[in-house]
């Protein structure tokens, strides 16, 4: 079943999950890529020396952009990276617009911010990484790395994996007790990334759930330890 008819992801945000306070501090941008408007926000961290790495920011089904880009704010102060991060509708037709949303963006702040063209990154949880993944694979050229928390890609989809032109770096956690996302399914992904030639990096988060803000701040050192490291040749 594709990510979009994950009815228990968007009740969970809704219901279940105790999300952080908005970064209200940050104003939403609106910008058209594709033919489609979005609404993004970005953080520049202060006293910008060179070049900075960027991350790219996917949340998941029902949550908000500023829900995410504040869990990272401070860390990105500390480590000086460039943050962007989309308002993604829940919405199955924004999929196939991905591979040119994504630089699009990019391409929008490079306008104001100088940023480093060879650490340009990913980080999708849930509903954004099954975004990730389409951003990884199919701009593998594009991004030096990817990281996805709590989502594998479908089965329906698993030949995206052969249309990558270049074997993109890719971290992939979950949570040992996700009741939301098929820990199986994961696995697969990973399995099946490997056996492509993918490097990849997997990692089973002990008795943690599917809720990232839970133990956000463990993982973004965990991602960012895996994507800083890697550039574009």
């Amino acid at each position: 079943m594709p990510v979009w008819d994950h009815r228990k992801l968007l009740a969970a945000f809704a219901l279940a999950f105790s999300l952080p306070a908005l970064a209200s501090d940050l104003p939403r941008h609106t910008l058209q890529c594709d033919g489609r408007d979005l609404e993004y926000l970005v953080y520049v961290p202060a006293n910008q020396l060179g070049p900075l790495p960027v991350v790219m920011l996917l949340h998941g089904a029902g949550d908000q952009a500023e829900n995410f880009i504040g869990a990272w704010k401070s860390f990105a102060q500390k480590k000086q990276i460039v943050l962007i991060a989309p308002q993604l509708p829940r919405d199955r037709s924004l999929e196939e617009h991905i591979p040119k949303i994504l630089p699009c963006l990019v391409a929008e702040v490079e306008k104001r911010s100088s940023i480093d063209t060879h650490r340009i990154y990913l980080f999708g949880y849930s509903m954004g990484g099954y975004l990730a993944y389409d951003g990884a694979l199919l701009d593998s050229e594009y991004f030096a790395a990817a990281a996805i928390h709590a989502m594998g890609i479908d089965n329906d989809y698993l030949s995206i994996i052969q249309r990558a032109t270049r074997k993109i770096p890719i971290a992939i956690s979950i949570g040992d007790r996700d009741d939301l996302v098929s820990l199986a399914q994961v696995r697969k992904t990973r399995d099946l990334l490997k056996k492509s030639g993918f490097p990849v990096e997997y990692k089973e988060i002990f008795d943690h759930g599917h809720n990232y803000y839970e133990i956000s701040e463990t993982i973004n050192e965990d991602v960012w330890h895996f994507l800083g490291a890697k550039r574009l040749p």
